[in-house]
């Protein structure tokens, strides 16, 4: 049954990615004949693809989240240097990309490096189908969540810098912010054999059971923002960038595995249900 729903699964993330690619590539550059932001669109898959050929054949998933990192600082390069009249805002989104792909991508990496796998991929390494799947969702994984920044760079539309430039930077710093700071405490903390079997609820993880996910909202919120004087059109498909970053965190594979790992753990324990009874799940509470 898992083998015939993946079959299924395949060409409707493909078929979501070409929308996406199609609707976001109204008024944008091209090259000859094809649109930028398609190709780019097409490239963040076929990275995955070829990824998938040694990860299958050695089964394993250690360079996944790295491989994402490197997508993402790929297809925001080869959009500003394909894309005509790039600007201060095209620029400016791009930089920001390329900041936080490296640097999650490589703190993931780090991270698996230590723990040795991700057993998230335990049940789905041994099937072709189920395996390939999970590298095609990350590539419409940075076609969604990056969509708002590469059309911003790939538009013919230009614009000078301006107030959402500028609170869109901030946004994107202050979320970033938060991100960088939790995974660091999260490292330190982990890190320590005194918290060996204990659970983090200092720090940022004292006001939010998830900080690094609030931050990673809000900064593609931030990059919304920033693009948003340059969209018109189809290309207003790049609010999905935030939203679906907010769903997948919250409601697929961010969130819920989390918890639901940390219940069965946990679960039961009077420290640990005490926590949960005062701490948001996801907005930081502002009073302690």
């Amino acid at each position: 049954m898992k083998e015939r729903n993946s079959l299924i699964v395949f060409p409707v993330l493909l078929i979501a990615g070409a929308l996406v690619a199609l609707a976001g590539s109204q008024g944008g550059a091209t090259l000859g004949s094809l649109p930028v932001f398609a190709l780019v669109v097409a490239l963040a898959f076929l990275i995955q693809w070829l990824a998938f050929i040694p990860a299958y054949l050695f089964q394993t998933e250690k360079f996944y989240d790295l491989t994402g990192s490197l997508t993402y600082f790929s297809v925001t390069l080869i959009a500003v240097f394909f894309s005509a009249g790039v600007d201060a805002r095209a620029i400016l989104l791009a930089a920001l990309v390329i900041v936080w792909a490296l640097r999650l991508g490589m703190f993931l990496f780090s991270r698996i490096r230590k723990a040795g796998k991700d057993d998230r991929f335990d049940d789905i390494k041994p099937s072709f189908i189920r395996f390939l799947n999970a590298w095609t969702i990350q590539g419409l994984w940075v076609t969604f969540t990056a969509s708002a920044a590469l059309i911003g760079i790939t538009t013919t539309a230009r614009k000078a810098l301006d107030i959402f430039a500028l609170v869109g930077f901030l946004v994107w710093l202050f979320g970033f912010a938060i991100e960088v700071i939790a995974d660091a405490q999260k490292s330190r903390f982990s890190a320590d054999p005194a918290n060996k079997g204990k659970f983090i609820q200092t720090g940022l993880w004292s006001r939010s059971r998830h900080p690094n996910y609030f931050g990673e909202i809000i900064l593609w919120i931030g990059v919304l923002i920033i693009a948003l004087p340059v969209l018109h059109g189809w290309q207003w498909v790049a609010l999905i960038s935030p939203l679906f970053v907010t769903f997948l965190l919250t409601r697929v594979s961010g969130i819920p595995l989390l918890e639901k790992k940390a219940d069965a753990r946990w679960g039961g324990q009077e420290a640990y249900e005490a926590y949960k009874k005062r701490t948001p799940v996801l907005i930081p509470r502002l009073r302690q």
